[in-house]
């Protein structure tokens, strides 16, 4: 009887000590994201005061993060395709993955491969380049690379699928109860969707990091000469872009990312200061494509000029 109870003692000893080994060597737990200590979101109420602006979007949410109010609310809590406007997400959970921005990414051969194929938007990055995690964040969000984004993908989590992880697992620490992420570029997936609501709350966090909201502000940002780019390169916002070339000023908006799929329609997330208070908007599902007048940015502006 004893001996059977010390055999049992010994199975369940050499049991735990490899589950401590598999927990310590296991790069899922690894790469378990620490709690950023942010300050905590409320969750925006509507206002009394509910802007009627006829727009080419589908969807739209519009909050005032001073006094946390919604002014616009158009189908906010259904579900859309995301398209380029998951990058935010992507750009997020990268800089709270990344201590030191400066550290040297090899961009492998691999990945161009399916980017190519399907047609993704890049920033202009080679097989093989050597980049800076700074520059990929920038290369991310102002022209909305792909290469960029999964270049940080697989630098942080191994591969794509195991960054998502990370990623929904942001969207559940948010309340992004609508959301569920199956890549970190933004193409088209059936199983890939979020809400405009979902993607302003993540917006508005994601704005309380002073990193994340200098490269999300930014018009341009030059890299230096890298081993296939010896003279440099620079990289535009894809919003400040059409902002200007749309015969349209700048007005207040100071930061924003775009997005297209034929699914998604055009689609931004926009900030913007007006007479000393901030907000952000965040519209998809407008008809046109590159080559038409950019709606998205059309609706941006009659919706910021209702608040002059």
């Amino acid at each position: 009887m004893f001996k059977r109870k010390g055999f049992y003692s010994l199975i369940l000893m050499i049991f735990i000590i490899l589950m401590y080994f598999f927990v310590k060597e296991n790069p899922l737990q690894q790469l378990k994201p620490e709690i950023v200590d942010y300050p905590q979101l409320e969750m925006p109420e509507k206002s009394e005061i509910n802007l009627d602006v006829n727009l080419h979007s589908s969807n739209a949410i519009l909050v005032n993060l001073d006094t946390n109010k919604i002014l616009l609310d158009k189908g906010s809590d259904e579900i859309i395709y995301p398209a380029s406007l998951t990058k935010i997400m992507t750009v997020l959970v990268a800089i709270e993955n990344i201590p030191n921005l400066q550290e040297k990414i090899l961009l492998p051969k691999s990945i161009f491969k399916d980017l190519y194929e399907e047609n993704a938007s890049m920033a202009g990055f080679l097989p093989n380049e050597e980049l800076t995690a700074e520059d990929l964040l920038y290369g991310s969000m102002l022209p909305s690379g792909a290469d960029a984004s999964i270049g940080l993908a697989d630098y942080i989590a191994g591969s794509e699928r195991k960054f998502v992880k990370l990623m929904n697992e942001k969207a559940k620490q948010l309340g992004m109860k609508n959301t569920h992420f199956r890549n970190a570029t933004g193409l088209h997936h059936s199983d890939h969707y979020t809400s405009v609501k979902d993607i302003s709350i993540l917006l508005q966090y994601a704005l309380t990091n002073n990193t994340f909201r200098d490269i999300y502000t930014a018009e341009r940002y030059s890299i230096k000469s890298t081993n296939l780019h010896p003279e440099g390169m620079t990289l535009t916002s894809r919003m400040f872009k059409n902002l200007y070339t749309n015969e349209n000023t700048r007005g207040e908006i100071i930061g924003g990312k775009t997005g297209y799929t034929e699914q998604a329609g055009l689609c931004l997330a926009s900030l913007a200061t007006i007479n000393g208070e901030e907000y952000i908007l965040v519209t998809v599902g407008a008809k046109g494509d590159s080559r038409t007048e950019q709606f998205n940015i059309t609706d941006a502006l009659a919706v910021y000029r209702q608040l002059l």
